[in-house]
């Protein structure tokens, strides 16, 4: 007896991250938890939603540097992770 094949999606929670509000509560459950690894997959996961070249102009920074605080573990990287958050939750928790 052979089991029929299974067919599987790749889950991606930014494909459920729709609305300003979905992402402001998203990116704020993240700093809250002050886990630099946490706020970065947060960061990278709306970054796949909206886009990097939105999220650093945005944020006020270069798309190379958002790449480089990305991929950084660094003191200064992580510190421009959090600005990028901070202003992410703050665009998107604003009613318009």
């Amino acid at each position: 007896m052979t089991r029929p094949h299974l067919k599987t999606t790749r889950y991606d929670s930014a494909y459920h991250l729709k609305s300003k509000k979905d992402i402001a509560a998203y990116i704020d459950a993240a700093l809250r938890t002050d886990d630099r690894a946490i706020i970065r997959q947060a960061i990278t996961t709306v970054s796949r939603a909206l886009g990097v070249k939105k999220i650093a102009r945005d944020s006020g920074i270069g798309r190379e540097r958002l790449f480089r605080a990305l991929a950084s573990d660094e003191k200064r990287e992580v510190n421009t992770l959090i600005k990028v958050a901070r202003t992410l939750r703050a665009l998107h928790s604003r009613v318009e």
